[in-house]
């Protein structure tokens, strides 16, 4: 029911608002919620969707956060919803204090509300969906399914949403499966009729078409990830399922059954080992990067921790590998379906020893793609173990994002391998030679001549022949060598992407991964604040000369980061060797995504405290 009595304090918008979806775990909801933001999308309309899900198999609250922005301010806006669609009696309470004033409540109205629940200052859209799919469907299963289209049927009612959109969509998801087509398609009519008959639609919060969409795509991180290493070349996993990186091995695994079967014999072109745990799963990946295959595996926090002895060894021994790491909420097993960037440090420095490992740090599900298949040319040109740090929001919510783009001429870089001819024109091979100055030495792989290029790969000293040694002369020329290689990996990775405004800005803003959804929102509201800043997104460790010029040419430097100890700080100044009381740091730590407004918020309060009697415009 429309509320007569709630205050109308909420003009009409358009194309900007925030639709969540309070479902139950388990009760098949995400494929309703998905088709629903896809109609916006379809519609030319910039959309984000967010899923908080539990850890939970199934019975737990979930939610499906909707952001519809033409501005293209789509990260997590935060605050009180305008629509919530409240399916689960577990959080309905809860919902319903959600609700911004003069919002509204869609609720299955087969049962009444407790009348001490009411506000009186929302709107209650009741929908009996329940007695509906009792009353039209004998499936049980439907039953429960069709719930979730029904009220997707209603909010195209109510949201002006063209219902062409949803039944294209429809189509498409149920492909081969026509007979699933016609009674979904029922059930978005059941909710549209419903909504239309009783309610007057649409709202003040409507969608209108827009053509701001492009030649984008709506797809998640990890099946970027998983492409991408299809596309680097990767042809041996070694894995351990952990969320929320499980999703990259399993796209992985579907497009090498598309792409990775030899025509002529039917024989898979790949190999995919699911390990006992992390241990055996990353040691799998180093030995078959040692014999020469492009070889990753994919993991979160806790699988870091057990992967980092193993990390160490590629290090020394100087074996290609790569990581994908899906980060989330730690320590421990922490907040496993929850988003942080708290794996930074971890990362960075994993295993024992004076060790380093090279970073790269994807902002988009495009990136997702470009980098994992970058990943794999850095890894073999350097020989060293590269690590690419996604988040669950990246890697598991839909983005909008560019689309997938590889260049089929495009060579893969090996690096210094030597051929059997170059051994043969090759006096004597030393492992371990630093030929070039670069660091880097030359390898060979197993088998490559019957009498030269072999050698002892090993986690314990050597001198550059890889013969075993102790001397300590020995050992600090060789970590002075990998020293040197670090040195020129800062060369070869991606450069950080700089954004400069206005002439003399003493402001400069430090991001990074997932947190580049928040910063366009941020940068407008601190424009309309009269605080012009300047941007840095970092896209790689270790860090360029281009990153310490942009610190040094700002009076105030804000990092902006999603962990509590503001370790990309850290990391910043201890690499850099810069005062850490030049870098402020702005951080978010409860396992959601970070907004703009918390952002900007403290960004400004930084800025008045530091100046007491200037007043911010």
């Amino acid at each position: 029911m429309i509320n007569e009595n709630v205050e109308d304090n909420t003009s009409t918008k358009i194309n900007d608002f925030v639709v969540k979806f309070a479902n139950t775990n388990g009760t098949g909801s995400a494929s309703a919620n998905n088709m629903f933001a896809k109609a916006i999308m379809r519609m030319g309309i910039p959309v984000s969707a967010k899923n908080i899900f539990p850890s939970n198999i199934q019975g737990a609250p979930t939610w499906y956060e909707v952001r519809i922005n033409e501005n293209e301010f789509l990260g997590r806006r935060g605050g009180k919803t305008e629509i919530i669609v409240a399916m689960n009696a577990q959080s309905f309470i809860e919902d319903i204090e959600d609700v911004v004033s003069g919002g509204y409540l869609l609720f299955d109205s087969s049962k009444q509300i407790p009348a001490d629940l009411l506000r009186d200052d929302i709107n209650y859209l009741g929908i009996p969906i329940s007695s509906m799919c009792l009353k039209e469907f004998q499936n049980p299963r439907q039953r429960q399914l069709f719930k979730n289209v029904i009220y997707v049927g209603a909010l195209a009612a109510l949201l002006d949403i063209e219902f062409g959109v949803l039944k294209t969509l429809v189509g498409d998801q149920f492909k081969g499966k026509e007979k699933l087509i016609t009674p979904n398609v029922y059930a978005l009519e059941l909710g549209f009729q419903y909504a239309s008959n009783h309610f007057s639609c649409p709202l003040n919060f409507k969608v209108q078409r827009r053509d701001l969409i492009g030649n984008r795509i709506m797809v998640d991180g990890n099946t970027g990830s998983g492409l991408g290493a299809v596309y680097g070349g990767a042809t041996v996993v070694g894995w351990y399922p952990i969320t929320p990186s499980t999703s990259v091995v399993e796209k992985f695994a579907s497009y090498c059954q598309r792409l990775r079967i030899d025509p002529a014999t039917g024989k898979k072109n790949f190999a995919i080992v699911q390990a006992e745990d992390e241990l055996a799963a990353i040691g799998m990946a180093i030995g078959a990067g040692w014999n020469g295959a492009r070889s990753f595996t994919a993991t979160s926090g806790p699988g870091i921790s057990l992967m980092a002895e193993f990390l160490g060894l590629a290090y020394f021994a100087e074996i290609p590998v790569v990581l994908i790491n899906i980060q989330r909420a730690g320590p421990s097993t922490g907040m496993p379906t929850r988003t942080q960037q708290s794996d930074v440090l971890a990362c960075a420095y994993a295993s024992h020893g004076d060790t380093k490992h090279v970073l790269l740090f994807p902002e988009s599900p495009a990136e997702c793609f470009e980098h994992s298949a970058l990943a794999f040319d850095l890894s073999d040109r350097l020989q060293t173990p590269v690590i690419i740090m996604s988040d669950l929001d990246l890697g598991m919510n839909d983005h909008l994002s560019a689309p997938f783009i590889w260049n089929d001429k495009q060579k893969y870089d090996l690096g210094k391998v030597l051929s059997i001819r170059e051994l043969d024109n090759t006096e004597s091979f030393g492992r371990y030679r630093d030929v070039d100055g670069d660091g880097i030495c030359y390898r060979t792989f197993a088998g490559t001549h019957p009498n030269k290029g072999a050698f002892f790969t090993r986690g314990t000293s050597r001198n550059e022949d890889a013969i075993y040694s102790e001397k300590s002369a020995d050992y600090v020329d060789n970590m002075r060598r990998l020293e040197r290689k670090f040195a020129t990996a800062a060369t070869l990775i991606p450069k950080a992407e700089i954004s400069s405004g206005l002439q003399n800005t003493q402001i400069g803003l430090i991001y990074y991964g997932s947190t580049a959804q928040a910063i366009g929102e941020t940068k407008h509201i601190l424009h309309k604040q009269g605080i012009p800043v300047d941007l840095m997104r970092i896209k790689g460790f270790p860090f360029g000369s281009e990153i310490k010029k942009f610190i040094e040419q700002h009076e105030q430097i804000f990092v902006i980061e999603q962990n509590r100890d503001a370790q990309m700080r850290t990391l910043l100044s201890t690499e850099l060797n810069i005062d850490p009381n030049c870098l402020t740091s702005v951080v978010c730590f409860d396992g959601l995504s970070i907004t703009a407004k918390q952002i900007s918020n403290d960004i400004i309060q930084v800025i008045e405290q530091q100046i007491p009697n200037q007043e911010v415009v």
